[in-house]
């Protein structure tokens, strides 16, 4: 699709991390190229710094200070003679900081020029050039430099419901959605909050909700040459808290005249700003009324969910982007062939309102027969300093139904032990009557929940009870197998028929005996342990407990069922306290929001638990564990 380039890069720095920095290093050593990495602390034993020819440390865990520290990336290049940096998505990838300073050292950045950056990745700047171009967009404002009340007066006159969003960045990172002004004050400082700490930038844009949107995008490409074309768009419609979870291509039935002005808008845009390399322009459809097209935004850079477009014009964007960035020129746009889904599977318990999890990979065993672009391996470390997705599942056919059926099936084939995950929620839309029939809108995830947080089966603990009774082969190490030889003995006495277990939700479950059929149900034990068993894409995490244990657990439950609600208030999830927001002293009703925790960069609340006089526990910057108590509740009766 291009021809030869004008230069030659023998060593390209990856300034990202996980799966994406894989995917580059892996077209790198394809072409050819040295391949440097950059890591943090917490990153040092991660597989994209030994997959890489050559690995730069660049700072300590926290992003600010590692990832984000373009002196830090720029000094890497230069120590080891990159004459490029892939910035990857994310990060710095539509960073106006780092493309200048690449300037300025003679590196070649691998993105768009710094006016085209300046622009699109600003969704504030982007909007207001796009509606100069007569680009269509949704109804809203920019609230850089406007006061709390003067953004509220402007909200009235866009009318309710809103969404509010960062300027910068992308992702679904920071938006909130407000139905009443009433909620207008708490949207703002929690977009703020997260906005300043993703991407740097606090800045806001408000725009009209349009209530039942598909979220559609295109792929465009430009050269140094002056040409701009687009391949093709991808449905991106399934999200959660504006992240997408699910995404197709093509998409999932739009007419032929929305897509032709979806990819002539697409263009449009891309080439009014002299757009150089890969770059997504994200639109809106009103699922009612699919011929009305409105631009949300331009995201600078190449996006996660660029395999599905690459399954179906058989190309390799960041070859492209390479050869681009080196002068190459393009030529014609594919011919798109097929459909592509992918699936991104989170470290998440969507059980627990999709909460994230951290811990070591026990087990990573991905499918076999379709693409999948992993972050992590066994004896991975899942921390919360990242993002949680691990790895992404693509599944490939001639049309849209066997793509999904494939997709399935392949989840269903996927194991990670050692973390929760969102595989069976991800086959449980694969399965959706309204996915299977293009029936879509960004709310549908939504109806779906709350989700059931489902019995281990039979078999699960069946492989569970062999897993405890076997400890010592499974383990292979003898200070866990004395442990764990210790908790068989008190389990079960002379009697080695049954096990008993506690689950994440906290109920007290005997397992069968281990004399019955062979389980195909993959289990794993931790240094603690616990057993994790994965079957169909389904994983439980189970704790052996021996006589004491449960005594104390049925006293513990008793307790609990005899008050409505406990004093005290727990960390959902590990994280960082980022906001405190009532004072030590303050009479609170029930459901008052009192802390904020921010976990690989999405914020979650924690709440009173019932009326009460509140102590805080922790205050801003403090790290918390799961479960950890931030708080408690007082009443005059106590």
């Amino acid at each position: 699709m291009t021809t030869s380039a004008t230069r030659e890069f023998d060593t390209v720095l990856v300034a990202n991390r996980g799966e994406i920095a894989r995917r580059i290093i892996r077209t790198l050593q394809t072409m050819g190229i040295r391949s440097v990495a950059v890591y943090s602390d917490a990153d040092a034993d991660a597989p994209h710094v030994r997959e890489a020819d050559d690995a730069v440390r660049i700072g300590p865990a926290p992003v600010a200070e590692s990832y984000l520290d373009i002196d830090a990336v720029i000094a890497a290049a230069r120590a080891t003679g990159a004459q490029a940096i892939h910035p990857g998505y994310g990060f710095l990838s539509e960073s106006v900081g780092l493309a200048e300073a690449c300037a300025e050292s003679g590196v070649v950045f691998i993105g768009p020029p710094i006016d085209a950056l300046q622009i699109m990745g600003d969704k504030a700047k982007a909007r207001d050039h796009v509606v100069r171009s007569g680009v269509p967009v949704v109804p809203g404002f920019d609230a850089r430099g406007l006061s709390d009340a003067e953004i509220a007066e402007e909200a009235d006159a866009v009318g309710y419901p809103l969404l509010v969003k960062p300027s910068a960045g992308g992702g679904g990172k920071g938006m909130e959605v407000v139905e009443t002004p009433a909620g207008l004050s708490a949207a703002l400082a929690s977009a703020r909050r997260v906005a300043l700490s993703a991407f740097g930038d606090d800045s806001l844009i408000l725009e009209r909700l349009i209530r039942r949107p598909r979220h559609i995008e295109v792929q465009v490409f430009g050269d140094t040459h002056g040409t701009v074309l687009a391949l093709g768009e991808r449905e991106c419609t399934l999200q959660r808290r504006h992240q997408k979870v699910i995404e197709e291509a093509p998409s999932a039935g739009i007419p032929d005249t929305t897509r032709d002005r979806l990819l002539e808008a697409a263009t449009q845009a891309a080439a009014s700003v002299s757009y150089v390399g890969a770059g997504t322009v994200e639109f809106l459809i009103d699922a009612d009324a699919p011929d009305q097209v409105f631009f949300i935004e331009m995201n600078t850079r190449l996006q996660v969910e660029h395999p599905v477009t690459e399954e179906v014009t058989g190309l390799d964007l960041v070859a492209l982007q390479i050869a681009v960035a080196a002068g190459g020129r393009l030529d014609s746009a594919p011919t798109v062939r097929g459909h592509a889904v992918e699936a991104r599977v989170y470290a998440e318990s969507p059980e627990r309102g999709f909460l994230p999890s951290t811990g070591r990979i026990l087990l990573f065993d991905p499918p076999q027969g379709v693409r999948v672009d992993a972050a992590v391996e066994t004896g991975s470390e899942v921390t919360g300093f990242y993002d949680p997705m691990i790895a992404k599942v693509i599944a490939f056919a001639d049309d849209r139904s066997t793509a999904l059926r494939r997709l399935d099936e392949a989840l269903g084939r996927t194991i990670v032990l050692g973390v929760d995950t969102n595989i069976a929620f991800l086959r449980l839309l694969c399965r959706d009557e309204r996915v299977r029939a293009g029936d879509l809108d960004t709310g549908l995830i939504e109806t779906l929940l709350p989700l059931d947080d489902e019995p281990p089966s039979p078999t699960m603990l069946m492989a569970a009870s062999r897993a405890v009774s076997h400890v010592d082969d499974a383990l292979g190490e003898a200070r866990r197998a004395r442990r764990a030889g210790q908790v068989w003995e008190s389990l079960t006495g002379h009697d080695r028929r049954e096990v008993w277990f506690l689950t994440d939700r906290g109920e007290v479950i005997c397992a069968p005996g281990t004399d019955g059929p062979r389980s195909r149900a993959a289990v794993a034990t931790d240094v603690d342990g616990d057993v994790w068993v994965s079957e169909d894409g389904r994983t439980v995490h189970l704790r052996p407990l021996d006589r004491r244990a449960r005594m104390l657990q049925r006293l513990q439950a008793r307790e609990q069922r005899e008050t409505e609600s406990g004093p005290e208030a727990r960390a959902p999830m590990p994280g960082s306290v980022v906001a405190v927001h009532v004072r030590d002293g303050d009479v609170v009703t029930a459901g008052t929001p009192l802390i904020s925790i921010e976990a690989m960069k999405m914020e979650h609340p924690v709440l009173a638990p019932h009326d009460g006089t509140v102590h805080l526990t922790v205050a801003v910057g403090d790290q918390v564990r799961r479960d950890q108590q931030v708080a408690h509740m007082t009443t005059e009766e106590n």
